[in-house]
Formats: C-alpha cells, structure tokens, sequence
C-alpha cells in the first residue's frame, strides 16, 4: 500500500496524505485532484478501491488489427482525435504476428477500468474467430462500439462501409470498360465484409447477364502477398478484371500481373478498397473504393460516448456510402 501511495502521489505531484484522502472518500480534496487520482491508480495498473470502481477511468481502448495496411492507422488519426475532443484518452491496442493477442487485450483495458472500447476491425468479423472477449465486454456493460460489419450474435452498435455498393461500382465500372472474364479476390470464407462482397459480385453480374463462376474467387488472407498469389490463380483462368477487398490486395494483383510479364491496366484491370495513404503513388495510380474514413470515426465515437452517457437506444448497423475514384489502373481489356 505504502508504495502504490508514493507512485500515484509522484505521479500526479501530490502528498501521500492527499492520495490517501481520495482513496478513502475523505474531503478536503479538490474534485481535479480527485480525478488526477483515480486516473493515475488506471495508468499505474492499479485497482481502484472497491467503492471507487463504479466511476471509471477516461480512458478508451482502441483496439487495431493490424498496422501495416495503411486504412488502420488513418482510422487510428481520426478516433483518437475525435476522443481527445471529448475529454477521453484512447489507448491504442494493435496486434502483431506472434504478439498480444485481441483477448489479452480485453482484458489489460478490463483492468485499467476504461471507458469504453471501440475496435476497428478484428475477430468480431471473422464467424469462426474466438468470441469470448466479446461477451465478457458486454457482461460487465463496458460500452462498445465496432467499425466494420460483425458476426450475428454481437449486439453492438457497429459503423461500416456499405460493402455491397462498393463492389457494384467496381462490377459496373470494369464491365462499362468491356470486361466480360471479372475475377473477385477476398479475405477468408467466415469473414463477413468479405462475404457480403462476394454476395455482392455475384448480383452485380446476373443483373448485368454476366457470370461469376467460383473458380473466378479467390479468397486470401489480407497483405500484398495474398493478393499476389490470389492473383496470379486467377490470371491462369484468364481474367481480365480483378476487384479486391482492399488496397494491399490490389498492390499484390498488380505485382503479380507484373511478375507474368502483364501491363497494368493496358493487360489487367485492377480495382482496390479503402483509398489509403499513398495509393495516388502507385504506379499506376490505384483505381479503388474510397471509404468515408472521417465521418465513420466520428460517428464510432459518438456512438461510444452516447453509451458512455447511459443511452440505451441501439442503432444496429450504420452503413456509410463508398465512393469509387478511377485513376490508372483500370482501362478497357486488350483486343481479341
């Protein structure tokens, strides 16, 4: 005890004595200090006192999949930003190869008594993916909030991109350019965007009379070299259009056409989804499916801090409206 007063006294740059009065419910302190208190007992790792626990820390776990594909880190810049603005801190939680698990990390927030936890994207998509964090997050009523479409049986607010509209504006584009052989190149069979793309595809294609046979999908998990070797599967069976589920998809498409000895568009078409950083860099420029990165973030955290504030109303899925941007990576298929 002695020593968690002196930590939390230091780090906050007030008396034992003070920390002591806060920790017991005495008076005489100011409700600042009160706060500073409490949430230095969060940051140190330490509980809270029992009758203390009800009040929870500022703090809001921001939970990442991953780092390397560029749309993360930009919905990172725009939640944490939104958060500050609301007096919440977020605590960033990404997973790496071989590093904290999505689990350990529930329950590292659990303990820092957070706010609320928003995860932008991770096993909530994915149907066969271990759940039980989930549900425990929901047991102690921790506000949630999902950016990305999720599994039924999770019944938190979520924030996604229309899924569906993004593949019929890349079907219709490739197809107005005269591709007849599309392919579709997607992440694994229980991950939900994913499955609501390839729904998507394959309606796309009947209303427009074309077919979308299955060797013409390719599922891959999600890095440059999936969609390489997705690709290159494809590129076999002769298409000449490939719509992919993100941008490092389509960066591995475009490599593998290369690697065949393809031009891109001038041979293949590709299309992308997200518009991350840097896809105007590419060479060429990469056509793909802008999402409304902005306003889903903000929207996540207004959800969250609605919950926060004791609302009850569930808005189910937000669906936000995609937007195609056609640079240099698609044109009309070779001749013949």
């Amino acid at each position: 005890m002695t020593r968690r007063l002196a930590q939390v006294a230091k780090k906050v740059g007030v008396s034992e004595a003070t920390v002591s009065r806060v920790l017991n419910g005495k008076p005489g302190v100011s409700e600042a200090t009160r706060q500073s208190v409490l949430t230095a007992l969060d940051v140190l790792g330490y509980e809270r006192p029992t009758q203390l626990r009800g009040e929870r820390a500022r703090l809001v776990g921001l939970v990442l999949p991953e780092l390397q594909n560029p749309i993360f880190p930009a919905f990172a810049e725009v939640i944490g930003g939104a958060l500050a603005q609301q007096g919440l801190t977020p605590v960033l939680c990404t997973q790496t190869k071989g590093g904290v698990a999505e689990a350990d990390y529930v329950d590292l927030l659990l303990q820092q008594q957070v706010s609320g936890v928003v995860f932008a994207g991770g096993l909530f998509a994915q149907a066969d993916a271990p759940h039980e964090h989930y549900h425990l997050l929901a047991a102690r009523k921790v506000p949630v909030v999902l950016v990305n479409a999720s599994i039924e049986g999770l019944d938190f607010p979520c924030v996604a991109c229309d899924d569906a509209v993004a593949v019929e504006q890349s079907w219709r584009h490739l197809a107005s350019l005269g591709h007849e052989r599309i392919g579709l190149v997607v992440g694994p069979a229980d991950h939900v965007p994913s499955r609501r793309k390839l729904d998507a595809a394959r309606g796309a294609a009947q209303a427009m009379g074309m077919a979308l046979p299955d060797v013409f999908v390719q599922r891959s998990i999600f890095s440059l070299e999936g969609g390489q070797a997705a690709t290159a599967r494809l590129l076999e069976r002769g298409v000449t259009g490939i719509i992919c589920g993100s941008d490092p998809l389509a960066l591995g498409a475009i490599r593998a056409a290369r690697r065949r000895g393809l031009s891109v568009p001038a041979d293949v078409s590709v299309v992308g989804f997200d518009d991350s950083a840097f896809m105007t860099c590419t060479e060429p420029p990469l056509s793909t499916v802008r999402q409304p990165i902005e306003a889903m973030g903000r929207a996540a955290v207004d959800l969250l801090c609605a919950r926060i504030q004791g609302s009850h109303s569930h808005p189910g899925e937000l669906l936000f409206e995609p937007e195609l941007v056609v640079r240099g990576s698609t044109a009309p298929p070779p001749a013949g």
